[in-house]
């Protein structure tokens, strides 16, 4: 069978694995497709060459969709953000300078308590404080401004933008203080010597969606039925990631040298969740550190996105309720209906929820009857009603 060629471009990142494993393991074939994996090394390089048409989707940031809706960007056709590929994954790190000093102060480095990390890096921290995030508009941003919030390390904190192979070396370099990156390249700064995990993305946001399949709206309107084979491949290719005993293959496939080239066992640690957390090997069990399926992850909430899009919207100084109306036409909920049904997936039964309303799994109506969401809970309590969101 002839199969029809898509190029994708992915940022080599643990959580490119959806894109790597429907290729590898053959459910791109399945629907009729080969994928040319392109290998970029930043985000503003994985949203121009998506923006000029040089790939036909990406593995992207989840708020960078919404910055481009917003005309936060440059002017590229419309970016449709057709399914979400994980969440989890980040990790929050620290100097091996301000590691020391913490442990000098008493901090035991349990990796999922925001309060106590934060209270012992502000006991630390004197005057600036430079964190390091993979690009401006990314959930990492949204991570740090969150747990930061109303302290007096707010006040002082400088963001700056990193590409995620380079944060150890940035690191290292003293250019940043601290950084949240997704795996494995917090993992790596610890690996080489340069740092320690202070806190999981997860300890401060339960669900904190990390990154989508994004592509243009010229390309879904005009290959619809190319758009909906290439979701099919990938939305398997996540359900297979989400079975435990596949998760040391997916290692083994990740870490080859045409994708993250590093050890297996260096890209093994978050996909288990059993993260070191210091150069000396103290191991911290996460378990659902990183999730590509289960618990209805890969729906593209519109209450998400506009959650998402209040604070861009905020920071940016545009006006709030107008932000929020745009950014949830370019997450996809009508596309993932259309096409993921055929595939088997459940469909929860409205298109957006109380963002941060859940603590625990909670059943909800879907099209088969129910369907188990998993805990998204911020661990500063607050919750987002889109419902009820200015207009």
């Amino acid at each position: 069978m002839s199969l029809t060629t898509l190029r994708l471009g992915y940022v080599p990142l643990t959580d490119a694995a959806p894109l790597i494993v429907a290729q590898e393991l053959g459910f791109a074939a399945e629907e009729g497709l080969a994928l040319d994996l392109i290998r970029v090394q930043s985000w503003a390089q994985s949203r121009d060459l998506l923006g000029m048409g040089t790939i036909d989707a990406a593995h992207m940031l989840v708020p960078l969709p919404i910055a481009q809706t917003l005309g936060l960007g440059p002017d590229y056709p419309r970016f449709d953000l057709v399914m979400m590929l994980s969440v989890g994954g980040q990790a929050i790190a620290v100097s091996a300078a301000l590691a020391d000093a913490m442990r000098g102060q008493g901090h035991g480095f349990g990796f999922d308590d925001p309060v106590a990390a934060r209270d012992a890096l502000m006991a630390v921290t004197k005057g600036q404080l430079r964190v390091g995030v993979p690009f401006p508009f990314s959930t990492q941003a949204e991570l740090v401004r969150r747990w930061l919030d109303g302290t007096d390390l707010a006040a002082g904190v400088t963001i700056h933008t990193v590409p995620p192979p380079l944060m150890a070396d940035a690191l290292a370099a003293g250019e940043v203080d601290a950084f949240c990156v997704g795996e494995p390249w917090a993992s790596y700064a610890v690996e080489t010597g340069v740092g320690a995990l202070l806190l999981a993305g997860r300890a401060i946001w339960a669900s904190p969606p990390e990154k989508g399949l994004v592509l243009t709206r010229n390309f879904t309107e005009a290959r619809p039925e190319e758009t909906g084979r290439l979701m099919r491949a990938v939305w398997r290719a996540c359900r297979w990631l989400d079975r435990p005993d596949n998760r040391g293959t997916a290692a083994e496939i990740l870490s080859r040298p045409e994708y993250l080239n590093l050890p297996p066992e260096l890209t093994e640690r978050g996909l288990l969740g059993r993260l070191h957390v210091s150069a000396s090997g103290e191991v911290r069990q996460f378990p659902g550190f990183i999730r590509f399926h289960d618990g209805a992850v890969n729906f593209p909430w519109r209450s998400l996105a506009a959650l998402l899009a209040r604070r861009i919207a905020g920071v940016h100084g545009l006006d709030v309720a107008r932000a929020m109306e745009q950014a949830t036409e370019c997450f996809r909920t009508d596309l993932y209906r259309q096409h993921l049904r055929s595939a088997g997936a459940d469909l929860p039964g409205a298109s957006a929820r109380i963002e941060g309303a859940m603590a625990h799994p909670t059943a909800v109506a879907s099209e088969k009857g129910q369907m188990i969401l998993a805990p998204d809970a911020f661990f500063d309590g607050e919750t987002f009603d889109l419902a009820f969101a200015p207009r």
